[in-house]
């Protein structure tokens, strides 16, 4: 069934040359900046908010095979880590030309500029650049805005990459933002941006008792929206703090679709630092609720996955303190394990949410170790607590990914009325 939907979704992709491009709604300045004339304005962004066309390199001709020759950039490729300054203006930096009044700046996980490791506490500060004060919303287990910061805005403007997945942290700090702005009367102006996995919907959606700081609606853990649909939903449904409404307008990308494919220039965080990258995390950041390390530490995080006491299967690597990843797990330790940089980009997209890594890593883990971390992370990541149990009793990777098709199927239809784009 997924290969069926994965060719389906070739066949619906949209060209995307010169008169066709995906424009982005952060350069739709006639549909936005008339909102902000007189008005006190906060951002939420980070290093991905760029204005312009150079954001996205390539759009999938419809029908036409893909492979790193025929489009031209090699997917293993870094995504450039320099300063988004090299591409174009930061939107901040356009709205001050602009003549926009931009008072405070709210900042995600790693930060402003993209640097800090998961989960790391970010400090608050001031943009050097601008002088503007940056408020960090993920500072010492606080992730919702202090109510004098509330009193320094009127309007906030959303402009940031996010990738798609429940545990992606970005739309949760949106939804912080929306719900203090729900209580204190402020607008909110999304400025959207394509989905690089919202050409497809897979995973369970998530049982709220395992509702987190890495996942906090019920939705697919692949939702397929962009934060634009996203936050239309978070409205409709009343999934806002006590099931209040904020004022919402969400300015939508032009030339876009769901099986529009497109390519990430800039790293949306500092461990997804390539496009492989980006498709494989929905499979292999579920190591991260196990003794398995996904290769944090490393140049090609969530491309591989090892231990070191697992079987020698041919390759090894070790991970080492780098930016982004100052402490890694197994820091200068060998670790045995399996390499995923040469699987084919068809085969990743045709999988989607592939549980057959973790349950090849158990098999082949030593057999007096515990696999998986003690309390509930696998869980709050995957969002039930069925396939842990499945696992653990040597169920297939399909039995396990069968329990939630109707879990997809359902939230397809829910989210129906909330999109802005063609499936």
């Amino acid at each position: 069934m997924k290969r069926i939907l994965f060719i389906l979704l070739l066949a619906a992709a949209v060209s995307c040359g010169r008169d066709g491009r995906v424009i982005l709604g952060d350069e739709r300045f006639d549909a936005y900046l008339p909102l902000l004339e007189g008005r006190r304005v906060a951002v939420l962004s980070n290093q991905s908010g760029i204005v312009g066309d150079k954001v996205y390199n390539w759009c999938l001709d419809g029908g036409r095979q893909v492979t790193e020759q025929t489009v031209g950039v090699p997917f293993s490729q870094p995504l450039d880590t320099t300063l988004p300054v090299t591409y174009g203006p930061h939107i901040v930096d356009v709205l001050l030309e602009k003549g926009v009044d931009v008072c405070a700046i709210f900042s995600p996980e790693h930060g402003f500029r993209g640097i800090a490791d998961a989960g790391e506490d970010v400090a608050s500060g001031v943009d050097e650049a601008t002088g503007i004060p940056i408020l960090s919303l993920y500072s010492h287990g606080s992730y919702m805005p202090a109510a004098e910061d509330m009193e320094k805005f009127d309007i906030l403007v959303v402009d940031i990459q996010d990738v798609g997945l429940r545990y992606y942290t970005y739309y949760i700090t949106m939804q912080h933002l929306m719900d203090a702005c729900a209580v204190y009367g402020k607008k909110v102006v999304i400025l959207d941006r394509p989905n690089p996995n919202g050409f497809y919907v897979d995973g369970p959606v998530l049982d709220m008792q395992f509702a987190s700081g890495i996942g906090s609606l019920p939705v697919a853990m692949v939702h397929g929206m962009t934060l634009g649909e996203l936050a239309l939903m978070m409205n409709g449904e009343g999934w806002l703090k006590d099931g209040l409404k904020c004022d919402l307008t969400v300015i939508p990308c032009l030339n876009y679709t769901h099986g529009t494919r497109c390519t990430l220039i800039l790293p949306p965080s500092p461990n997804l630092k390539n496009m492989r990258e980006v498709y494989l995390y929905s499979s292999t950041c579920f190591f991260e609720g196990t003794e398995v390390t996904t290769g944090r530490g490393t140049e090609f995080p969530f491309e591989v996955y090892g231990h070191p006491q697992m079987d020698d299967r041919g390759f090894s690597f070790t991970p080492r303190s780098i930016p982004g990843a100052k402490t890694p797990r197994y820091m200068d330790r060998l670790c045995y394990g399996v390499d995923l940089r040469g699987k084919p980009l068809e085969e990743i997209w045709s999988e989607q949410v592939n549980l057959e890594y973790v349950i090849d890593a158990y098999n082949h883990f030593p057999a007096d170790s515990t696999f998986f971390f003690d309390g509930n992370h696998f869980e709050l990541l995957i969002g039930v607590s069925y396939p842990r149990e499945m696992i653990l009793a040597g169920a297939s990777a399909q039995e396990i990914e069968a329990r939630w098709e109707q879990d997809v199927a359902h939230f397809k239809q829910q989210r129906r009325p909330y999109l802005l784009y063609k499936e």
